[in-house]
């Protein structure tokens, strides 16, 4: 069995999604919170980002059809806004713009970590160009939502190990992830342009 599309359709949505620039966010949303209340807000938040990723993972090509959208199109403006997000993670600009996002929320489960920090535009998006890759088979497009169902998991254990990770990665630690995430998913956006123009040109 050839697991690499697995493994690519994980570390593309794990850089999305990034657990681990979300977790020192979780804990300065959380700030104050019993062990208890942190737990229950992390459940509701990966639990609504499921829900929300899931929506668009089996309706989102549909919602495009009716609108007129064509798979290679979205598939290319996807990779856009995906190397825009590397950018971002690159130069710093996303952890801030996160920050101001986070900014006076009382109840965070909701927003701002379900959506925009967990489902997001481009972790929808995201969605929308796996399950579009093989339309129409349901087996590739399970094996989507269980890879996305893996990387949620992956998030709530970031969210409940926070602290002890924002310590032992530090600062600096946290920011050298970030750059290696952005790099990685600046390749992938490049990939998913190049597959969005492959299907509408002869080369």
């Amino acid at each position: 069995m050839d697991f690499a599309p697995y493994i690519t359709i994980f570390v593309t949505l794990f850089v999305i999604i990034d657990p681990i620039g979300l977790a020192p966010l979780f804990v300065a949303l959380t700030q104050g919170e019993d062990a208890r209340h942190r737990r229950a807000i992390a459940v509701r938040a990966c639990l609504i980002g499921a829900g929300l990723l899931t929506l668009f993972g089996l309706l989102g090509e549909a919602v495009l059809g009716f609108v007129g959208i064509s798979m290679p199109a979205f598939r290319i403006a996807g990779g856009l806004l995906l190397f825009l997000t590397a950018l971002d993670m690159l130069f710093e600009r996303r952890t801030k713009r996160r920050e101001d996002q986070a900014a006076g929320s009382d109840d965070p489960s909701v927003f701002p970590l379900a959506t925009p920090l967990i489902a997001g535009p481009g972790a929808l998006a995201t969605m929308i160009l796996l399950t579009g890759q093989h339309p129409g088979d349901w087996a590739w497009i399970a094996a989507v939502h269980g890879v996305m169902f893996a990387v949620l998991l992956v998030t709530f254990l970031f969210f409940l190990t926070a602290g002890v990770i924002e310590r032992a990665l530090g600062p600096t630690g946290i920011n050298v992830v970030t750059r290696l995430l952005g790099m990685l998913l600046a390749a992938l956006s490049v990939q998913f342009v190049l597959d969005g123009l492959s299907a509408v040109t002869p080369f």
